[in-house]
C-alpha cells in the first residue's frame, strides 16, 4: 500500500492546488469507500465549503474545512486515505490534470476516470478525485487520527528509542506498528532493516541501544530520500527483492520469508538472528 512519501506527495498536491476552491458539488455515492456515512453524507457537509488547511501524519491525512457563507464556523474534516492503489487527480477546468499518491508502473492517461471512487467538483470548474482500481481507499468526515504514533519523518530520537524500548514482538512489527510509528509501510521496513543490518523477525527487546540508532538513522535517511525522489518505488532495495538476487553490499544471496505477517527479504549473512521465519513457497518473489 502507499507509505508516508506516496501520502505525502498526494497532501502536498492537495495543498498546493485545491485549497481554497469553493466546493460546489461531491460524488459520495461509493458506499464502500464512504463508509460508514450515507451516500448525500459527506456532500451534505461539504457544499459551500474550502478545504482550508492539509494536515498528514504518517499514511493518513485529512483536511480543514472552512465555514459556509459568511459564516466563520469550520466544517468537518474530510479525511482521505489512499488504500492499496489510490491516487490524487486535480484538474484545472480545462482539461488539465495533475496527480500525487500511489506509484503506478504503467502510469494513467489524463482524463482515465474509470476508477473514481470518489470526488469533490469546484466552483471554478475544477475537480479532485480519488483513483483507486482496486477500491480499497476510504474517505470519511472526522477521521481518528490521535491514536496514531510519531510521524516517521517527524519523530525524534528520544520518541523512537521509546518506541523500542522493551517487548518481545519482531522488530518488523514494531516498525509497521502505526500506532508506535506512523507511516511505515512493508518496502520502507525493509529497506531500514537491511540498512541497520538487523533480521526482520528479532525480537524488540534484544536490541540494544546501538540497533536502535542505526536504525533510527536509516529511518530518517530513507524517508527523506523517498520523499524526496517520488516513492518507496525508488527504495534502492526494491530490485533485489526477487528470486536469485544478491545482497547489494556483501554479495550473499538474499533471502525472503513471512515476518509479522508480510513478506520480508533480508541479507542472509549481514542479518541473521536465532529465530525461525517460515519460508515463501518458491513461486513466491514478490
Amino acid at each position: 500500500m502507499p507509505e508516508l512519501p506516496e501520502v505525502e506527495s498526494a497532501r502536498a498536491l492537495i495543498e498546493r492546488a485545491a485549497l481554497g476552491r469553493e466546493i460546489v458539488d461531491v460524488d459520495d455515492r461509493d458506499t464502500y469507500v464512504s463508509r460508514p456515512h450515507r451516500p448525500g453524507e459527506i456532500r451534505a457537509a461539504l457544499l459551500g465549503r474550502r478545504l482550508a488547511v492539509a494536515h498528514r501524519r504518517g499514511k493518513s491525512m485529512w483536511f480543514d474545512t472552512s465555514g459556509t457563507g459568511r459564516s466563520a464556523t469550520a466544517g468537518p474534516a474530510l479525511g482521505i486515505h489512499l488504500g492499496m492503489s489510490g491516487k490524487i487527480v486535480i484538474a484545472d477546468g480545462h482539461g488539465n490534470e495533475i496527480e500525487g499518491g500511489d506509484y503506478w508502473e504503467r502510469g494513467r492517461a489524463s482524463g482515465d476516470h474509470r476508477f473514481s471512487r470518489f470526488s469533490l467538483t469546484f466552483a471554478d470548474g475544477g475537480s479532485l478525485l480519488l483513483v483507486d482500481p482496486r477500491r480499497l481507499g476510504r474517505v470519511r468526515l472526522d477521521p481518528p487520527v490521535d491514536a496514531l504514533g510519531p510521524d516517521a519523518r517527524e519523530i525524534t530520537r528520544a520518541q523512537f528509542r521509546s518506541a523500542f524500548a522493551r517487548g518481545t514482538a519482531p522488530v518488523k512489527a514494531r516498525l509497521l506498528d502505526q500506532d508506535a510509528i506512523a507511516g511505515i509501510g512493508n518496502l520502507l521496513a525493509d529497506q531500514v532493516l537491511w540498512q541497520a543490518k538487523i533480521h526482520p523477525a528479532r525480537p524488540v527487546g534484544e536490541l540494544d541501544e546501538a540497533d536502535v540508532d542505526r536504525l533510527f538513522r536509516a529511518v530518517r535517511r530513507f524517508v527523506q530520500s523517498t520523499v524526496a525522489d517520488g516513492g518507496v518505488h525508488t527504495l534502492p532495495l526494491v530490485k533485489f527483492r526477487t528470486a536469485g538476487a544478491h545482497c547489494p553490499r556483501c554479495g550473499a544471496p538474499m533471502v525472503h520469508g513471512k515476518v509479522a505477517g508480510r513478506t520480508s527479504w533480508w541479507c542472509s549473512r549481514e542479518q541473521v538472528a536465532d529465530v525461525t521465519v517460515r519460508p515463501r513457497r518458491r513461486s513466491q518473489s514478490a
